[in-house]
């Protein structure tokens, strides 16, 4: 009786006992340790700062992870290599008396929180959020916690759901139908296709000829020479061909168009020595002279696509090394006595938007280092895409006096490339416009008064012109503005405009010119440019595909899988590119349209807006997605290869490019047949010195050698040498590797005549005769002993290596 009371006392005792308020320090709970360093030093020892090292759940690495069957529930687990940090984590918050999170602020970063907070039994946790971590940003963001963003949270739970969808089940359907490890993304096939497609566009472009005519001219009292190009013939605009995008096949011929709006296009250089005789008897004078002012404004401060574009073109730098660079910035560096700062804004933002705070702090700088002058009228603002977050700001220095010059000792020399960037970029964008005084002259020239010669294929408005204007045109620059600070950058940013400089001479209207020279120039229409990295970005941004975080991950995935190469800094398909491309839009030509991924992309944004529940998004996007799943796991033939317009050197037939776990090749469509097996690899043919024919590399990393397809004849690759064949003679010693058997994989040495000769070893033949008996040696390698070299014939041996082979 008494050890029941006890236990009943006990159990009364712990219910009625009040709970005890936590007494520890508060927590701060962050997802990188650099980012943890930086808050460290701002917050001092009322606080203690964790971070979680990035995700600590997601879906699973080898699993589906997606309950379709009960609202597309992803089974969440926690990451293989973070269990230690989810047991510092909470034992940190078990007696901390308050715990912020603070990820990043994004769908991602509110994912994090929402998963820490879970994991570390803390529902009292808050969420806090900052753009900088500056001190003030960081102490105003304590100040005013918040409860976790479910909408954020679901909007990146819709993405990881579609794309685990859409690469889960389409990736299994490629290996089994071209080749294994392949991967499909909602985003990176889209991209992909943009590639092939502008790749395509060049390859069926036929370029079209066309003439401009320049006239170099001075006033009839003095040598003062410029140049004015012709504009306008009669009442006719001279203009360019427009491009042709009527979808012509390889090769046809275009029709001949017109410029646009009616204008006439000088088409070839017949009609340029036409106009040329008409000019050289015309008279030139002056009609009139406009002269004027024109502002040029600053760009506005970067976000993620434009940073990543910037960064591309005038440092060299690829998507992701640009982002890894301001994740560096972001998070904080330290500057000696000054501590740990972070540099830069967050820096995956689509807004333009500048703080009054920034912008009031831009226009002292400026005041105090440019004067008065280069201030705008009031400050600047900048419109951003209708898509854009406006809660974010543009990626700018956290301090504008923080200037390059002042913080290069503590960067390295990628992190003050990217700085330097981006606070030029942003002082620029609140300075004053450039301002340049404008010139444009037109000058008429009319023909003599003869009767121009009908002549077969002119066409009539050049046979009945008598009237022809030429423009020059010039700019001078009076107050730089911007471009004070910004000018290199912006150069290479923006093809030219018409050249600096005022090398128009002083003119009046009505006064009379000397023709010095006429100059007709041969053109022709360019095909579009292949996409760059930073041109592919743009392009994915203006047509609303992917959001600032997934432009790097999206572009870099497309390269890293092999769809496609680098030529220098274009992007070119590769075959293996083009056929998945091909084979995703045959069958679903509606998931990888380019409308249907940004309308993807805007129903995740009324999401993230509590505009749209998110298992109704995901469902929008699977329903038609399961059933074009199905007709193609039906209709799709297992792939052949991707057809070519080579030839086969011996049967002549097609040859079709095929691929292996070593890289793409030709084979014939008559295989096995016919084995004409081609790699596509530089440096793999070359041409045969007995008979003319091609010869490929053949062998394996054990050795390699080249063979004639039509002769037959055998030579080393550079470096190596062949051993003859001990029992015909006439034969060398090749590898090749088994290909059934228990011994299937294994390398073995067979003379090159086989069928004719069936000599064969299992190890590796040595250049150097047995000594004993002149013999083969071959290399052997018992598994409890040294290598050693043994003769086939008289049995003799010897430890490797050989002092020849040596």
């Amino acid at each position: 009786m008494a050890k029941k009371r006890k236990t009943h006392l006990s159990k009364r005792s712990r219910t009625e006992k009040p709970i005890e308020p936590r007494v520890g320090k508060k927590l701060i709970i962050v997802e990188s340790p650099a980012k943890a360093r930086t808050i460290r030093q701002i917050v001092g020892d009322e606080f203690a700062v964790e971070s979680t090292m990035g995700h600590i759940m997601d879906l699973p690495e080898r699993k589906f992870g997606v309950d379709l069957e009960n609202g597309f529930e992803p089974q969440y687990v926690i990451r293989p290599k973070r269990k230690e940090v989810i047991k510092r984590l909470r034992e940190a918050a078990q007696n901390a008396s308050e715990v912020y999170l603070a990820s990043d602020p994004d769908r991602e970063g509110e994912a994090i929180a929402w998963h820490v907070a879970k994991l570390i039994k803390r529902p009292d946790a808050k969420r806090i959020e900052f753009h900088e971590i500056t001190k003030p940003a960081v102490l105003k963001a304590l100040q005013n916690p918040r409860a976790i963003d479910e909408n954020l949270v679901n909007a990146q739970q819709a993405r990881r759901v579609l794309d685990r969808i859409f690469g889960y089940t389409l990736s299994p359907l490629l290996w089994q139908k071209i080749k294994r490890n392949l991967s499909a993304g909602r985003v990176q096939s889209v991209a992909l296709r943009l590639v092939v497609e502008r790749e395509r566009e060049i390859r069926h472009f036929v370029p079209q000829e066309y003439w401009s005519i320049t006239a170099t001219l001075t006033p009839e009292d003095r040598d003062a020479p410029f140049d004015a190009r012709l504009v306008q013939i009669g009442d006719k605009k001279v203009s360019t061909p427009e491009r042709n995008e009527d979808g012509r096949q390889e090769g046809e011929v275009p029709e001949r168009r017109d410029g646009k709006d009616g204008a006439v296009v000088i088409e070839n250089e017949r009609q340029a020595k036409a106009l040329v005789a008409l000019l050289e008897r015309a008279h030139f004078s002056v009609r009139k002279i406009e002269r004027g002012e024109r502002k040029r404004t600053p760009p506005p401060p970067f976000i993620t696509s434009t940073l990543q574009q910037a960064a591309s073109r005038q440092l060299g730098f690829n998507p992701t090394r640009t982002m890894r660079i301001a994740q560096q910035l972001y998070e904080g560096v330290d500057l000696g006595e000054e501590g740990t700062v972070g540099l830069i804004t967050y820096m995956r933002t689509d807004s333009p938007r500048v703080s009054e705070v920034a912008q009031g702090q831009a226009a002292e700088f400026i005041r105090q280092t440019f004067g008065e002058a280069f201030l705008p009228p009031k400050p600047r603002q900048f419109r951003a895409r209708k898509s854009a977050q406006e809660a974010h700001e543009a990626i700018r220095p956290t301090s504008v006096f923080l200037t390059p010059e002042k913080v290069k000792p503590y960067l390295t020399d990628e992190q003050f490339a990217l700085y330097d960037l981006i606070w030029r970029r942003f002082v620029a964008s609140q300075m004053a416009d450039a301002l340049y005084d404008t010139l444009t002259v037109d000058i008429v020239a009319t023909s003599d008064g003869q009767e121009t010669q009908k002549s077969d294929g002119l066409p009539e408005w050049l046979t009945n012109a008598c009237e022809f204007l030429f423009r020059a045109t010039g700019r001078l620059l009076k107050f730089a503005g911007w471009l004070t600070i910004y000018g290199a950058h912006i150069r290479d940013e923006e093809e030219e405009e018409e050249a600096e400089g005022m090398n128009i001479p002083d003119l009046t209207e009505g006064e009379s010119l000397r023709l010095l020279e006429l100059t007709p120039e041969q053109h022709f229409t360019k095909p579009p440019a292949r996409y760059t990295q930073a041109t592919l970005v743009k392009a994915l941004e203006e047509l609303g595909i992917g959001r600032p975080s997934t432009y790097a991950p999206t572009v870099d995935t497309i390269v890293k899988r092999g769809y496609v190469e680098m030529r220098g800094k274009q992007l070119v398909p590769t075959p293996l590119g083009e056929m998945v491309c091909d084979k995703l839009v045959q069958f679903f030509p509606d998931l990888l349209s380019v409308g249907f991924t940004a309308q993807m992309e805007d129903r995740l944004d009324e999401v993230e807006e509590g505009k749209q529940d998110w298992r109704e998004t995901v469902r929008h996007f699977y329903e038609p997605f399961r059933a074009a799943l199905e007709v193609a796991k039906k209709g799709m033939s297992q792939e052949g290869g991707l057809e070519s317009d080579k030839k086969c050197p011996l049967c002549g037939a097609k040859m079709f490019v095929k691929f292996s776990a070593y890289g793409p090749f030709l084979a014939c469509e008559r295989y096995p047949d016919c084995r004409a097996l081609i790699p596509l690899e530089e440096g793999a043919t070359k041409e045969c010195l007995h008979c003319g024919n091609l010869m490929v590399r053949r062998g394996n990393h054990t050795a390699r050698y080249f063979l004639c397809l039509q002769c037959g004849a055998i030579e080393p690759t550079d470096g190596q040498e062949l051993v003859p064949c001990p029992e015909c003679g006439e034969g060398v010693l090749v590898p090749r590797t088994a290909r059934k058997g228990r011994m299937k994989g294994r390398t073995f040495f067979s003379c090159s005549r086989y069928p004719d000769c069936h000599f064969a070893t299992w190890d590796k033949p040595l250049l150097t005769p047995c000594p004993n008996c002149g013999g083969l040696m071959v290399e052997k390698r018992p598994k409890s002993d040294d290598p050693v070299a043994a003769c086939l014939l008289c049995g003799y041996s010897e430890l490797l290596p050989l002092p020849s082979e040596s």
